[in-house]
């Protein structure tokens, strides 16, 4: 018998989603988003980089003005506005201080009650090998949301301190606690996806919405197992 997942905690408006890359957020859970926008709740993206390495065929200085424009077009999909980049290099994120500066004066600036962020560990699911830029922004995101609370780590960033981040969610991890119905937002979460055109394009030779469509189905399809047979968006709670 599988354990059955909690349903992510709803007494909460605002949430910062902080990531390392466009399309980061659009690999399963922009359909949680779509759900938590459609009941009247702010939710803002940071991504650490522009993405610029990640197009084989473009170079950087092509690539990273292609990679914003879809990614503020697919964050638009699912109901978000706000999406900030912050220039660091694709590929070469250090962690350290100076990234966690960075985010924790993000969160001073949003407030956010729920911080969002992808996988930090060594692996996706113990068989292929995490990226360094998710592992380094995983990690500093967990760091940051307790360091943008006190006064006296990072004094000099323009927001005040902000001490009411009361959860991190952790997308894409390999011990989930905590799950998202996303039954009405999967087709946002597909057509999210798909805006990241030029990306796909060079990823793969199927068609971009048959691509699209597979994974973040296919994703939502097997989680449900763990969460009543609804389909589902996945996370690690972790409280603050």
């Amino acid at each position: 018998m599988t354990d059955q997942l909690e349903p992510m905690p709803g007494d909460w408006q605002r949430a910062l989603a902080i990531v390392a890359h466009p399309d980061d957020l659009e690999y399963g859970c922009a359909s949680a988003v779509a759900i938590w926008t459609d009941a009247g709740r702010e939710v803002s993206y940071l991504i650490a980089t522009r993405g610029e390495a990640g197009i084989d065929s473009l170079p950087p200085a092509e690539s990273g003005p292609v990679r914003e424009r879809e990614e503020r077009a697919s964050a638009a999909v699912v109901g978000v506005h706000t999406v900030e980049f912050l220039g660091h290099a694709d590929g070469v994120i250090e962690y350290g201080t100076a990234l966690r500066k960075d985010l924790a004066a993000a969160i001073r600036r949003h407030r956010p009650e729920l911080v969002i962020t992808l996988n930090p560990d060594d692996t996706w699911g113990g068989t292929y090998w995490n990226t360094p830029d998710h592992r380094a922004v995983g990690r500093a995101v967990l760091d940051a949301a307790a360091d943008a609370g006190n006064r006296w780590i990072f004094p000099d960033t323009e927001a005040e301190p902000w001490a009411g981040v009361r959860w991190v969610a952790v997308a894409g991890s390999d011990s989930p606690t905590h799950a998202v119905d996303v039954t009405d937002g999967l087709e946002r979460g597909v057509r999210s996806l798909m805006e990241h055109r030029a990306y796909i394009e060079a990823l793969t030779t199927e068609d971009p919405e048959a691509y699209a469509r597979n994974l973040i189905e296919g994703f939502a399809r097997e989680e449900a197992r763990r969460f009543g047979g609804r389909p589902a968006v996945t996370f690690r709670l972790f409280n603050h």
